[in-house]
């Protein structure tokens, strides 16, 4: 379809093909691996997700972080959060093969994880440890291993998102946004309409 072909939906603002796609809001995860030198990298992925109840989806470019992938068969998935935008968005913005130490020029340390080869950031309170399932046509599908996640941000044992406050990529208004309140229950908002 060329850029010209679509229509017009009536009665709406119409964008076209040629304007960023709005999905909605993306997570802001944050990849972590180890370098060929054992060097740790983290770079800053938008475009992710659960696949499944034990995977994690997320579509790469070829880059430092993919190479590593291929090297270690694992990685460790992080979510940024409110206290680490600019640490956060530095990490997408500069490449591990030109800013080698670019982990520690932020100020961030790790820990090796226990579970994967790959390391955890400290700095971010919640990390999913995962082990590569398939990494083809820019798709990374890993497998969960280990979550693991600091007391501050666990309410009743549970991870709580309002004590972690997580950000997510807007698309349309090209900016980090933080997780809002809760406006309903899964599962029950909708009970209204099964009476």
């Amino acid at each position: 379809m060329n850029n010209d072909s679509f229509k017009e939906v009536a009665g709406r603002k119409n964008f076209g093909p040629n304007q960023a796609l709005v999905t909605t809001p993306q997570p802001c995860v944050m990849i972590a691996t180890w370098d060929k030198d054992h060097n740790p990298d983290v770079m800053m992925a938008a475009w992710a997700g659960q696949y499944d109840a034990k995977q994690i989806v997320v579509s790469l470019s070829k880059h430092m972080t993919t190479a590593n992938l291929e090297l270690t068969g694992a990685f460790t998935v992080s979510f940024a959060d409110i206290r680490t935008v600019a640490e956060s968005d530095y990490f997408g913005l500069v490449s591990g093969n030109k800013v080698p130490d670019k982990v520690a020029r932020a100020g961030f340390t790790v820990t090796p994880s226990p579970n994967v080869d790959a390391p955890i950031i400290n700095e971010y309170p919640l990390t999913l440890e995962c082990k590569v399932v398939s990494w083809a046509d820019g798709i990374l599908v890993g497998e969960v291993i280990n979550q693991s996640a600091a007391e501050c941000i666990l309410t009743d044992g549970k991870v709580d998102l309002a004590k972690l406050q997580p950000i997510v990529f807007d698309a349309a208004g090209m900016c980090y946004r933080a997780i809002g309140e809760v406006v309903g229950g899964a599962w029950n908002a909708g009970k209204k309409f099964t009476e």
